[in-house]
């Protein structure tokens, strides 16, 4: 019998990736076939998204697919979240698809709060206060006047797979990072938009991870060679790599890559003061679950420090050089402002060592040893913090994603926190993407069946405390 395959077409703000699953004999298997590099642009001193480039980089992959005589019974997309694009009554993009790393938010932030207090914004949405949420940059908008000219908001992976089929669905995983859900009805709150002054007509009714898109249209048909239905994952990479963790019931976990996300999977929001002080987030999950996670810094440093070096190092010498590091332990807050989007990275580490009077790293073992041991740290923190909002005591910790592959961080994590740490899948986001379309298409009937299924098919590491 053939092969029956899906797409998953993972992309992060530094790269994509075109990804094939199946399954037989019990397991799923993955195949890359396709990646692309992804970043922000400067254009007229605004950070924005090539999205031309982006949706070029899409076709190219699925003309892959034909190239290897492997047609996909289905195709999702999942990327970051908070971005987004605003269409007209034509339904042509107005403006650029702005970066979450531009800094035009910083400007309106307070005014917003004197509209809606920050208290009540969590209240009503339990969204962690960032600078680059879409709240504020709806706001922006706003006052710019581009708000005024659009009829439909689509998140960027809704924007992808309209461009892909012509169907325009806002997809609630994705949608849930706007700081613009109701975190206890889980639908737009538009109470809250009205408030704002934004427009409620362009927020349409919220799709779930496993809703049929449409058929790829025919012009795009034409150019890749074939045509396939596409299919919604859950967009948000997080909630799709939150879903291929292996562990049932409600596991601690840290989605490791660019971002650290750091949660559990519930079914309830969490809205309290303690929640919100301690930096806690409520975002949509599979089933319209609530991830209850931190947004921590995570490997962005490293990446930033690797491009400092002009990639003269892999990311195996940074842990290479940083197990040689003898008696050095400056640590750094890793959320600490300084390392959003510095110019120097390197320097960002030093400076903020010595202004909190501690050693500065020198070498760039000792230099990346501090981004580690600094994770570590803010993960400790974190286990800390969940268990007292959530009354539950955690045992062990499931890394998934990139990250999960650095054996030194796993190592410092579980010292750390005092907890076991098992790492794996490394491909969890586009596993995640994959459970979604298996589900819908009836490969197997519940997500604890797909986990069960990612157990087996893929290496898991454990590490003791």
């Amino acid at each position: 019998m053939d092969k029956k395959y899906y797409l998953a077409i993972d992309i992060g703000a530094s790269s994509g990736r075109h990804i094939l699953g199946y399954v037989e004999n019990g397991k799923m298997f993955l195949e890359e076939i396709y990646r692309f590099k992804n970043g922000a642009t400067k254009v007229a001193e605004k950070l924005v998204w090539d999205y031309k480039s982006l949706f070029g980089s899409i076709v190219e992959g699925l003309k892959k697919c034909k190239e290897l005589g492997k047609i996909p019974y289905s195709i999702g997309i999942d990327t970051w979240g908070v971005d987004y694009a605003l269409l007209d009554s034509d339904d042509n993009l107005i403006g650029e698809i702005y970066s979450y790393r531009d800094d035009r938010t910083q400007k309106v932030i307070d005014e917003v709060h004197t509209i809606v207090s920050e208290d009540e914004m969590y209240q009503r949405t339990g969204i962690q206060k960032q600078v680059f949420n879409t709240v504020y940059q709806l706001y922006c908008d706003k006052k710019s006047g581009k708000l005024s000219k659009a009829t439909s908001f689509l998140m960027m992976p809704d924007y992808l797979h309209f461009m892909l089929t012509g169907v325009k669905k806002n997809e609630y995983t994705n949608a849930s990072t706007t700081g613009l859900l109701n975190a206890k009805t889980r639908n737009w709150d538009y109470e809250l938009i009205e408030k704002l002054g934004l427009k409620k007509e362009i927020f349409s009714q919220l799709s779930m991870p496993g809703d049929i898109v449409g058929e790829l249209k025919s012009e795009i048909a034409e150019q890749v060679g074939f045509t396939a239905k596409v299919c919604l994952p859950a967009t948000h990479d997080t909630a799709s790599a939150v879903m291929a963790v292996p562990s049932a019931d409600m596991p601690l976990y840290i989605s490791s890559g660019t971002w650290s996300l750091f949660g559990i999977e519930t079914p309830n929001e969490v809205t309290t003061d303690e929640a919100r002080l301690s930096g806690f987030t409520n975002e949509g999950g599979y089933g319209k679950s609530v991830r209850f996670l931190k947004n921590i810094m995570g490997l962005w440093m490293i990446q930033c420090i690797k491009k400092e070096y002009n990639d003269k190092y892999s990311f195996v010498d940074f842990v290479d050089l940083a197990k040689e590091v003898k008696d050095f332990n400056s640590i750094v807050d890793v959320n600490d402002l300084s390392f959003f989007a510095p110019e120097s990275m390197i320097d960002a580490v030093k400076n903020y060592c010595a202004k909190t009077n501690q050693k500065v790293p020198e070498t760039v073992g000792e230099i990346v040893l501090c981004v580690y041991a600094s994770l570590a740290k803010c993960y400790a923190q974190a286990v800390v913090q969940i268990e007292k909002i959530s009354g539950v005591k955690f045992s062990e910790i499931n890394i998934v994603g990139g990250g999960c592959q650095n054996v030194l961080l796993n190592e410092l994590t579980a010292s750390a926190t005092g907890r076991k740490v098992i790492a794996g899948p490394v491909e969890a986001t586009a596993t995640g993407n994959l459970i979604a379309q298996m589900l819908s298409a009836n490969e197997f009937n519940t997500l604890s069946d797909g986990k069960e299924l990612i157990k087996k098919s893929f290496e898991i590491k454990v590490i003791n405390a």
